[in-house]
């Protein structure tokens, strides 16, 4: 178990291509689009507000999460 942590976490880190980077920020797009369109109940069941997905949904293609960054 441990060896298999360990070969996804170094998959993890591993640099992404320039295809694969396209590819997850299109895929981050959809998302967000996604996120803006959900209903109040659909966002009660996530444990967001509206403002928070908003918020989220508003944010531009660049801005992705901490764990995509490379180090």
């Amino acid at each position: 178990m441990a060896y298999l942590s360990d070969h996804r976490t170094r998959l993890a880190l591993r640099p992404l291509s320039l295809a694969r980077k396209l590819r997850a920020v299109l895929v981050l797009r959809r998302q967000r689009r996604t996120l803006a369109r959900l209903d109040e109940t659909a966002l009660r069941d996530i444990g967001l507000s509206r403002k928070a997905a908003q918020a989220e949904a508003r944010r531009p293609f660049w801005d992705v999460p901490d764990t995509w960054r490379e180090s």
